[in-house]
């Protein structure tokens, strides 16, 4: 498989910013000459391997800052944009990679501006009359904030080590010790609410029928508004959404945010998955924590200079619709309908309380590793509906020493990874058996009288 070659420009140039440096001045650190220092930050070359051990040497740079970032998500994001039925022809991989690393400004621009598109046109089509003015639709609140969360990967470095000094290392034993010091009373109640504060009492009321993992994560999710909040508030304040219903919504979520990394603390948490290869059965229980806290925190574990290893998090419900998803990886959701139905994700809810394993390849040849299980929610009484939901965890194949869940997995056998893709609509596989639309940057060949896994060919070259 050929080494996909390294476009880190805007990352260098960053890199250089952040040390004071000039190009020149630069340059003669890396051992370059200023010409090719200047042809690596606007991308005409790929960063080589001397300057990636130099930056590691020289400066002690941890050299995967090189390849992370949004470089990857915004080629994706753009693709599938461009997979709208609205564009007659999708640029080439390579003007959208090109696009992605030195004008992500503009990339986002596009991506809002078809995000404001697709809105207006879904309201028109429910609302033709009313929406008739010529009016624009805003943008999502929601998406506004899980875009948030997703360029900056996941991790707000402020909030998970303000919440590590406050859950000291072990959130299990501290939360109900916290809630006192604040002078908090907690209560259990019939109430199927998943919370209710109540600030004249300032006491705390949880459902009596909630796990011990989920009481833990709301006393800290409640702590968290009520002890944190001006670091919420200047968090919220660097972001600069659009809407009060999206600084809301925000808000919200780092909350939560420090909700996991309190009963989770960072160093505590990589530490014992190191020790168990990241069981995820002993790290809920050395945590106090659910199977899905535990894998959406392992996600978050990108701390320059004590990274844990990069791993993608999704959670889907019955119809395949992601409700959560975050990736450290490569590999990148879908932003708009479901995940592919051959991830293993899906089959999760026919064999509710094991785990799935898969080795599975993308279409770009990367491998990973996934583990799946149903993580179901049921109610608090008979007649109470279930919530059903399937979560996966997932790392690139190279990581496979450091888990526990990879143990007898023919990881050196290619014929064991099954093809899986992110959406139909920008997959370029020809010919799988799963796909519901053709992919929109193929030309497609009908033939009347033959016909084999689809009522269509896909070609191979557009022309």
């Amino acid at each position: 498989m050929p080494t996909q070659k390294l476009y880190a420009g805007a990352k260098l140039r960053e890199i250089r910013t952040r040390l004071d440096l000039t190009q020149k001045a630069f340059a003669a650190k890396l051992g370059v000459s200023l010409p090719y220092l200047n042809q690596m930050e606007n991308n005409n070359r790929p960063v080589s391997a001397r300057v990636v051990l130099a930056l590691a040497q020289e400066f002690g740079q941890d050299v995967t800052e090189l390849s992370s970032g949004d470089t990857e998500r915004l080629v994706t994001d753009m693709r599938e944009a461009f997979a709208d039925p609205v564009f007659s022809d999708t640029p080439p991989l390579a003007d959208l990679r090109l696009t992605a690393s030195n004008a992500p400004a503009l990339a986002r621009a596009f991506l809002q501006l078809h995000r404001a598109h697709r809105q207006s046109h879904e309201r028109l089509a429910l609302l033709d009359e009313a929406m008739g003015t010529g009016g624009t639709a805003p943008i999502s609140p929601w998406e506004e904030v899980r875009d948030f969360f997703h360029y900056c990967d996941n991790y707000i470095d402020a909030i998970d080590r303000a919440a590590e000094r406050f859950g000291s290392n072990s959130g299990a034993e501290v939360a109900q010790t916290r809630l006192e010091e604040a002078g908090i009373t907690l209560s259990l109640s019939a109430d199927p609410a998943q919370r209710h504060y109540d600030p004249a009492r300032r006491r705390l009321s949880l459902p009596a029928a909630s796990s011990p993992a989920t009481r833990r994560f709301q006393i800290f999710h409640q702590l968290a508004l009520l002890t944190q909040n001006d670091l919420l508030d200047a968090t919220l304040d660097l972001a600069r959404f659009q809407t009060a219903e999206a600084r809301a919504i925000a808000k919200i979520g780092l909350a939560n945010y420090f909700a996991g990394a309190a009963l989770m603390p960072y160093v505590a948490l990589l530490e014992a998955a190191r020790e168990t290869r990241h069981d995820l059965l002993q790290l809920a229980n050395r945590f106090g924590a659910s199977i899905e806290q535990v894998a959406h925190r392992l996600s978050t574990l990108q701390r320059p200079g004590a990274k844990g290893i990069p791993f993608f998090f999704v959670r889907v419900d019955q119809a395949g619709t992601i409700t959560k998803r975050h990736s450290a990886t490569r590999l990148q959701f879908a932003r708009f309908g479901g995940a592919c139905p051959l991830w293993n994700v899906h089959r999760a809810f026919e064999t509710p309380g094991r785990f799935l394993t898969q080795l599975a390849e993308t279409p770009d040849g990367v491998r990973y590793i996934n583990l799946a299980c149903d993580v179901s929610k049921p109610g608090s009484s008979f007649h109470a509906p279930v919530r059903r939901y399937a979560i996966a965890l997932g790392c690139e194949v190279t990581h496979a020493e450091a888990l526990v869940f990879a143990d007898g997995l023919e990881v050196n056998r290619a014929e064991a990874f099954e093809p899986i893709g992110i959406s139909c609509r920008i997959c370029e596989r020809p010919n799988c058996h799963q796909r519901s639309v053709p992919p929109l940057e193929k030309r497609l060949r009908v033939d009347f009288n033959s016909r084999g896994l689809l009522p269509y060919e896909i070609e191979s070259n557009q022309t």
